[in-house]
Parts: structure tokens; sequence; C-alpha cells
């Protein structure tokens, strides 16, 4: 691997495993965002959020996952599968807040 390409490459690396910070969102955006992850997400991950069209997305299921890979996988979708990139939708810190949302397991 080029030199110039391994400390951009270290640096996601270390920035992905680090604890993110709490996201700062406008009054009602939290509960927005929350009724999106239900509904929306719900519909191809399952209700539950326990797997469907989608894989499982659950708490115990992503335990490990750095945030910031979560918010990447919301923000760009993942292609040749049916997740699509809501970025045209949500900022990098809505995205931020999904992620942590579901690291927390509270959703059902």
């Amino acid at each position: 691997m080029p030199s110039a390409l391994k400390i951009p490459m270290l640096a996601v690396l270390l920035l992905g495993s680090l604890p993110a910070a709490a996201v700062d969102l406008p009054p009602g955006r939290a509960a927005e965002l929350e009724r999106l992850v239900l509904q929306d997400c719900g519909s191809c991950h399952g209700l539950t959020l326990k797997g469907g069209l989608g894989p499982d997305i659950r708490a115990a299921t992503l335990a490990g996952t750095p945030p910031a890979s979560l918010a990447h996988i919301v923000l760009h979708g993942v292609p040749g599968t049916p997740m699509p990139p809501w970025h045209p939708l949500l900022s990098e810190a809505e995205a931020q807040w999904i992620a942590e949302f579901l690291l927390k397991g509270e959703a059902p």
C-alpha cells in the first residue's frame, strides 16, 4: 500500500473506534428520527428490527460496531444491497444520532 494512503486509513480506523459524543438535535428532532427508525428502517429490518429484507439491527447484534461506521452506512447505504443512502434526507449529525440510538438499544 502506498504510504500516502496508510495515514488516512489509520485515521479512519482510529476515529471510527473512538466513543461518539452525544449528538445535540433541535427540539423534537430526536422523536422524528426515532419514528423514522421504527417505521422506515423497520419496513426492511423488521418492525422490531430483528431482521427481514435487511439484517438484524438491534443493539446486541451491532455491539462493538463503531458508531461512525453505522452512521456511514445510514448516510451512504450499502452498494449492491437494498440499503439506500439516506444522505439526501439526513445530516451527518442525524445519522450519528441514529447510530447511537441503535447501539444504546432504545428501539424495541
